[in-house]
């Protein structure tokens, strides 16, 4: 009999490559035929049966996978966070959960650059000024000699140091496991929070989002950095309290934010957008064709491995 895999994630968000993998297994696949996220009904009505679902930012609630079972065996996350599926809930139930690190590392720490760059030399204003009908020159500055400080050094933070090295920043960080190979390589500095917040005139956010890191930017924080610093935030949107943010930038606390990520998406009625001193994308990180490839073959990759009786590579499940 053949299995069924239910695949969450947005036809825009999905590879032919990762779907051919499955397609060569043997399995049926169930698409999302919206273009959107799916709501949790949806996902229910379409879990049941299921052997595997490929997750894209679907929120995996307990009922979903109560659902599935006992048939569900794996939510494959395209992307390595994973906040958005009840861990606990598939722990119990014996459903593995995997995600695919490394796949969009380099397209995350790209936009991360990018947002950097627009701030620095606020690109943005200026192109909205010019189709106005305005001639606005904003005077910016320079990366170079500009301290960034990164916050998780994991895979996508790894490769933001790597260019940040490249624009000649120097480079403090953030993580419980410092990696000696970048603290030679990169020149990188490893920091208490603290201090990475007080020194840094670009600080780039790069940790899950956990009970220890959710709201870890709000008024105490961005108290501590500079009038100038530019903040950036490409992870998650739990790690900021958007209502500090917003009062730190109208009072000019802080220099100028970046988002790509929020605590609700997509992002509606939010005050954040009458200010200038910000620039947002559209939780856009991972949108590149070699992103959505990598991170669609891994995850099927997984599928394959959990459905043939082996164990997955990336269980975030312990």
């Amino acid at each position: 009999m053949s299995l069924k895999v239910v695949v969450g994630s947005r036809s825009r968000s999905r590879s032919k490559e990762a779907m051919e993998i499955l397609e060569k297994n043997g399995y049926i696949l169930e698409l999302n035929p919206f273009d959107r996220t799916m709501t949790e009904d949806e996902l229910i009505e379409r879990i049941k049966g299921a052997s595997a679902l490929v997750a894209g930012s679907d929120k995996v609630t307990k009922r979903v996978l109560e659902a599935g079972s006992p048939t569900l065996k794996i939510v494959a996350k395209q992307g390595v966070g994973y906040n958005t599926i009840d861990i606990e809930a598939a722990k119990e139930l014996g459903i593995a959960v995997t995600i695919t690190p490394g796949a969009n590392s380099k397209s995350v720490a790209d936009l991360t650059m990018g947002l950097i760059l627009n701030a620095a030399r606020n690109i943005s204003g200026m192109d909205r000024a010019i189709r106005n009908n305005g001639w606005y020159r904003y005077t910016g500055c320079e990366l170079n000699n500009k301290i960034i400080g990164i916050v998780g050094m994991g895979h996508i933070g790894g490769e933001v140091a790597k260019r940040a090295y490249a624009f000649g920043m120097k480079i403090l960080a953030y993580d419980i496991y410092p990696r000696q190979d970048f603290i030679e390589k990169y020149n990188v500095t490893y920091v208490s929070l603290e201090k990475l917040f007080k020194q840094s005139d670009v600080i780039t956010l790069h940790a899950p989002a956990i009970k220890a890191t959710e709201n870890m930017i709000n008024r105490d924080s961005l108290n501590l950095m500079k009038s100038t610093a530019i903040l950036v935030n490409a992870a998650r949107g739990e790690l900021i309290n958007e209502e500090d943010l917003y009062e730190a930038l109208k009072n000019k606390k802080i220099g100028f934010a970046a988002l790509d990520v929020y605590k609700n998406e997509p992002l509606k009625n939010s005050k954040l957008t009458d200010l200038e001193n910000i620039v947002f994308t559209a939780h856009a990180g991972a949108y590149t064709k070699s992103a959505i490839i990598g991170a669609g073959v891994i995850a099927s990759e997984e599928i394959v491995r959990v459905l043939s009786g082996e164990e997955p590579k990336f269980n975030v499940i312990k």
